[in-house]
């Protein structure tokens, strides 16, 4: 008989992390960990009616935050939050399990949760020019994320390497953004967010491609610091698409990015500060 879908080790795919070293019932125990553990942040009004993006509190798991209080009134979260919260919930289910329908849950939580950010946030400008309004796109990228979801299914162990694919497409936009801003901080950010993605995707790519290396060396844990890292680079990420968010959507306010606890600090967490700005007359 065929092994069930929901049966621990289903999954095509099983990381470099040894199974059940360190517990009878989670299959990789650092990977299910460091897959819902860490910072996150929310949003909150100022006194003057500014958003504020504060920093991070160390309570709310890494994934949680892949999306959350990246829009102005924190109204557009109302899909995201749940969507990241997910992404969080699966990809820890999917380690302790490695089981096929883990996988999927993991994967597509997060294919969805980047459709919902696309959705909101992706920039007028850069629409199709088939594309009209933000309704016509949101529609777009809806159909889009229907479609690879089936897909998804043919070959499920390319699914990780699509999605990886996804943020060079937002590299590139970072570029063309930080090409018409002078902001220093805006570009330090930037760079931050770059370094952390860097080790991030080479933490993920030696820990699928040289395994054996790895076993050898008794270190099979650089998928655990993927979790960690990548969550580390969409902390500056999440600033800089408020900030670009607020140029386009918002020219009533004024972005400004911060640092948490402090911009002198070597290593800080980003936020944005809405200012308002003062009418001419």
């Amino acid at each position: 008989t065929m092994p069930s879908v929901f049966s621990y080790l289903s999954s095509e795919i099983d990381w470099c992390e040894g199974n059940f070293e360190r517990s009878a019932v989670i299959a990789e125990y650092y990977n299910t960990v460091s897959a819902a553990a860490g910072p996150g942040r929310r949003c909150r009004e100022t006194r003057d009616g500014a958003a504020l993006v504060e920093p991070p509190s160390l309570l709310i798991p890494l994934k949680f935050l892949v999306l959350e209080g990246t829009s102005l009134g924190c109204d557009g979260t109302v899909l995201t939050q749940p969507a990241s919260f997910l992404a969080g919930i699966f990809s820890s289910y999917f380690h302790m399990t490695l089981s096929y329908v883990g996988q999927l849950l993991d994967e597509l939580s997060i294919l969805w949760a980047l459709a919902a950010a696309y959705s909101f946030w992706y920039p007028k400008v850069y629409f199709p020019r088939c594309i009209k309004s933000r309704k016509h796109f949101v529609w777009l990228s809806g159909v889009t994320t229907v479609v690879s979801t089936f897909l998804s299914f043919i070959k499920p162990a390319l699914n990780a390497y699509a999605l990886n694919c996804i943020a060079f497409h937002l590299l590139y936009l970072t570029r063309r953004e930080l090409k018409k801003c002078n902001d220093k901080r805006v570009h330090r950010t930037a760079r931050i967010m770059i370094v952390w993605w860097v080790l991030a995707i080479t933490s993920w790519i030696s820990d699928r491609w040289l395994c054996g290396l790895w076993q050898m060396m008794n270190f099979p844990y650089l998928h655990s610091f993927w979790h960690v890292l990548i969550a580390m680079s969409l902390l500056y990420c999440c600033p800089l698409v408020i900030y670009f968010d607020v140029v386009y959507e918002m020219p009533s306010f004024k972005p400004k990015l911060e640092y948490w606890p402090s911009a002198s600090w070597p290593v800080a967490v980003p936020y944005v500060e809405l200012e308002q700005s003062h009418k001419q007359c």
